[in-house]
């Protein structure tokens, strides 16, 4: 006799329950990346936000180079 598998009814009722939840954290990203995405470090010298938290100066000097040869 074949064991029933609850695992296909749970993600069913799940999906049906939690899909409104998916579909916003998908378009909050979707968003998010977009603006992010379109960042310059010119913007980012101009921002009042990075100037204040810009501890290790990651903006105005590069302390690593990523160049291999």
């Amino acid at each position: 006799m074949r064991k029933f598998d609850p695992w296909p009814v749970f993600f069913r009722r799940e999906f049906n329950r939690n899909w409104p939840f998916l579909v916003g954290f998908a378009i909050t990203g979707a968003v998010l990346v977009k603006f992010t995405a379109g960042l310059t470090k010119e913007d980012a010298k101009n921002s009042r936000f990075v100037q204040e938290h810009n501890r290790f100066g990651f903006i105005s000097k590069p302390s690593f180079s990523l160049s291999f040869f």
